[in-house]
């Protein structure tokens, strides 16, 4: 009779044991977006390319895969390697919602996934030591504008300027890399965001962002060679419109 009484309460164990497993077992879904359309760009905006943010939602114009894997990654494109050579020359709109309410960072996981299911993106990342530049404060100090903005950080570039509102300076130096195709680390130890627009000569590359930088910024660019975390391509594939 014990025998029969312990079965229901040993079948429960066994049971438990059987749940807890199976729930270990299961991985989670990747982040992904609710809706959204890659199509290939017609025109380039008179904004320039970007992505913007919004709660819940994307809006790249006139981006290159390149250029949505340092968004998605937070990554300047000077520090993505390998793939394809249409990574970096062939141009999409992209538009994408949340099911519900979502934040940059969030929304930056999203596209990862959306990268990896429309693009076939196949990563995987090193550290190298690369020549670059550190931003630094200059001898005058900081000459942006703190931002009064509670909203996502904005920016736009193109060939002969920088315009962002809630921008880090950790997102400068991001900003940097790609206008100057070098890697850009933040080293001015300054914390918050700002609003500014950097102008320079478009045909004097170089030379010109780093005097504008001093000029209008207050800060500055100091050569180094530092290890540097990147990301390579392994594979991809272009994106179908839809």
């Amino acid at each position: 009779m014990r025998a029969r009484a312990d079965r229901p309460a040993a079948n429960s164990f066994f049971l438990g044991l059987l749940l807890i497993s199976t729930s270990f077992g299961q991985t989670a879904a990747p982040p992904a977006f609710d809706v959204a359309s890659i199509k290939p760009s017609t025109a380039e905006p008179a904004t320039g390319s970007g992505i913007d943010t919004d709660t819940g939602k994307i809006a790249g114009r006139y981006v290159t895969l390149k250029r949505c894997i340092r968004g998605a990654y937070d990554i300047p494109e000077a520090q993505i390697f390998g793939g394809p050579k249409w990574a970096e020359e062939e141009r999409y709109d992209i538009d994408a919602k949340s099911a519900g309410p979502a934040g940059g960072h969030d929304l930056m996981a999203m596209l990862q996934t959306l990268l990896a299911d429309r693009f076939k993106l196949v990563i995987h990342r090193e550290t190298r030591p690369l020549p670059g530049y550190a931003l630094v404060v200059g001898k005058k100090g900081i000459a942006a504008k703190p931002s009064e903005s509670t909203g996502p950080t904005r920016s736009n570039s193109s060939r002969h300027s920088i315009d962002a509102a809630a921008c880090s300076m950790g997102c400068l130096a991001t900003k940097l890399a790609e206008v100057l195709h070098v890697p850009v680390t933040d080293a001015t130890a300054l914390e918050g965001r700002f609003d500014f627009k950097l102008e320079w000569t478009p045909d004097e590359l170089q030379t010109g962002v780093m005097p504008a930088l001093e000029e209008q910024l207050g800060l500055k660019l100091e050569a180094r060679k530092v290890p540097t975390a990147v990301i390579v391509i392994d594979s991809a594939e272009k994106a179908t419109a839809n």
